[in-house]
């Protein structure tokens, strides 16, 4: 039957993929007169509170439900979203933000108090905000993170219900960016000091973006409706949205085949060539700012905390092997950190090692792990700890078998990504392959996560202060190309000391039904579904 199935014309190729099972199709009724769209979106999120959300299929809810000062055009930049312009004070410290007439989802009007609330709030303990850290760019945002200032000292006022001023630490020109960011969104005073930690649930959130909150069945969908009250809503084409998860890419590749979803946020990446002989016109890639790398537990695992083992491990990764046999979707080996493309940036150079043959590099990585005392009769054992996915699976067996032809003994082991990410935060793993995407076009938004106070974030509890110098140098620098500099010099170092092992750039993926307009391919990988229509809708 395959060779058969080769065959065939591409058309009738396509025709067959999308009628095949067209009785199994399993796909909820859409009223009369209304748009729908059914959307696969990789893990069931564990929260929609953007304040405490952290991975990627969680901001893809949350910034449909949410919008915060600035928003996201179709191409992935910033644009006006809750504030319709703002003005900078010559030193850049002072941002004030205009906001326009809006309402939550209740009818409340939002208000600049709701962002002071909110940026209070993500800094408070209790909250317990992985991305905490991003609001230390507020004036007095460490000591109130830290405990030693009260909340009322940040640098965020409400002059006005429709006025917000936000005095910065240092300047920050790409702010605009940054606040489009789940962690820079308002939520509702009113509703969370009702309900607290419920007040997420159905029936109770209440949202200020294109779409509000309808129901959520944990491991099945979580659905939306538009929003009535959005001051876009005219605009707003799709009237309901089912998110799905779909950790299984390949089912998830036949389910749009078959019609029940228009989009799938991702595919398998060494199913790229198949699904452009079949379903050529579904298939979205676009270099994406991001990096896969792993990382190392230097902190609780007493064999890395010897650079000589880490270094050892990253030299005997096969990159060219990984991205050109095993991916085959564009990915491009890595041996620096921030992606090529991000703004006002040129990266460090390559390691020397990166020229060597692959054969010296196992030579090499053979002679450090002697160096530090394994071989044969010591050998080095750990555990690959890796969020379940069919790229994670095909990355860490490849590494096993790296390490083990250095005598290396690695085991791998797959978790959902919910239980992998929370063992991570609480340094429960040995090594994590893991990809890190750009919250905002900034290479600060790849280096931050290495200071020394960063937090949960920082998984593998890199602390050096010469590097959290460099960082807090570059804060000041109001030149970008010195500033470009120092933060090189940064990303340098932290490579330097092998806190870290980069592994490819990555490639953004999609599976996107043709009748689905409005979806812009752009290096965030970011789409928000108020822009997307149906063809003939």
């Amino acid at each position: 039957m395959r060779t058969r199935l080769r065959a065939l014309a591409p058309a009738l190729l396509v025709a067959l993929a999308l009628g095949a099972c067209q009785g199994e199709v399993q796909r909820p009724a859409c009223p009369a007169g209304k748009v729908c769209l059914e959307y696969g979106n990789g893990s069931d999120p564990s929260t929609i509170d953007p304040q405490t959300s952290q991975l990627v299929d969680e901001s893809v809810i949350t910034g449909d439900l949410m919008m915060g000062l600035t928003t996201d055009a179709p191409d992935g930049s910033a644009i006006p979203g809750m504030a319709t312009s703002w003005e900078t004070s010559p030193d850049g410290l002072v941002w004030t933000f205009h906001l326009r007439d809006a309402a939550w989802s209740d009818g409340r009007p939002v208000t600049a108090d709701d962002f002071v609330y909110a940026y209070r709030r993500i800094l408070e303990p209790a909250t317990a905000a992985t991305y905490a850290y991003l609001m230390t760019l507020l004036k007095n945002g460490e000591a109130v993170l830290a405990g030693k200032a009260a909340p009322a000292t940040l640098g965020v006022r409400a002059l006005d219900p429709h006025t917000l001023q936000l005095t910065l630490e240092h300047p920050a020109p790409y702010l605009p960016q940054l606040v489009k960011h789940q962690s820079f969104f308002p939520v509702p005073r009113h509703v969370v000091e009702r309900w607290g930690d419920g007040w997420t649930q159905p029936g109770r959130y209440v949202s200020n973006g294109a779409y509000r909150l309808v129901s959520w069945r944990l491991g099945d969908y979580l659905r939306v409706e538009k929003n009535p009250r959005f001051w876009d809503a005219a605009n707003v084409c799709v009237d309901r949205i089912d998110y799905y998860p779909t950790t299984d890419n390949v089912a998830a590749e036949r389910r749009v085949a078959r019609g029940e979803l228009d989009v799938n946020t991702s595919f398998q990446s060494n199913r790229k060539g198949r699904l452009m002989k079949i379903m050529g016109g579904y298939v979205r890639t676009h270099t994406g700012l991001a990096t896969a790398y792993l990382i190392f537990n230097t902190a609780d695992f007493v064999p890395f905390k010897d650079a000589r083992v880490r270094r050892a491990l990253s030299l005997s990764v096969d990159r060219d092997f990984i991205t050109g046999k095993l991916l085959r979707a564009g990915q491009v080996p890595a041996y620096t950190f921030v992606p090529p493309g991000i703004a006002s940036y040129a990266p460090p150079p390559r390691p020397a090692w990166a020229e060597l043959s692959y054969a010296r590099r196992q030579a090499e990585a053979r002679r450090l792990l002697a160096e530090a005392g394994y071989g044969p009769g010591r050998p080095l054992r750990f555990e690959i700890k890796a969020a379940n996915s069919p790229d994670s699976q095909l990355i860490s067996q490849a590494m096993q078998a790296d390490w083990k032809s250095i005598g290396v003994e690695a085991r791998v082991l797959q978790n959902e990504g919910q239980i992998a990410f929370a063992a991570y935060r609480a340094r429960d793993f040995h090594l994590a392959p893991v990809s890190w995407f750009a919250d905002y076009d900034d290479p600060l938004t790849f280096l931050a996560l290495f200071k020394s106070d960063t937090g949960a974030q920082n998984y593998g509890d890199y602390r050096n202060p010469a590097y959290d110098a460099l960082i807090a140098a570059s804060d000041q620098e109001p030149d970008l190309e010195r500033r470009a500099q120092i933060l090189a010099r940064a990303e340098q170092r932290m490579l330097n000391d092998v806190t870290i092992s980069p592994v490819y750039f990555v490639v953004n993926r999609a599976l996107v039904h043709p009748r689905i307009t409005g979806w812009v391919d752009n290096a965030t990988h970011v789409h928000r579904a108020r822009w997307l229509c149906v063809k003939g809708r």
